[in-house]
């Protein structure tokens, strides 16, 4: 759920809860539950406007996540390949 809430505040920028709720099965209150816990590790950011609150990624902190998990990525394809090659012997 989370990664669908990312994707759409990556398309579409901004959104509220209203609309990141329209099409789906979940309750304001479970978006509500997730994108704070993405606010708490700072992959998204809430403002408050009137009534609502809107809320965006930080696409910094995104890049930052995926940087690395590309290096731990990697480490675990050498690790493999030790495996295997020490499987193979």
């Amino acid at each position: 759920m989370r990664l669908r809430l990312v994707t759409k505040l990556s398309n579409e920028g901004q959104a509220s809860i209203a609309h990141l709720t329209a099409g789906t099965a979940l309750t304001r209150q479970a978006i509500t539950k997730h994108l704070h816990v993405l606010e708490e590790v700072g992959l998204v950011r809430g403002v408050r406007r009137g009534r609502e609150n809107v809320f965006e990624l930080e696409p910094q902190r995104l890049n930052d996540a995926r940087r690395a998990l590309k290096r731990i990525s990697r480490q675990w394809d050498a690790a493999l390949a030790r495996l295997k090659a020490l499987v193979e012997e």
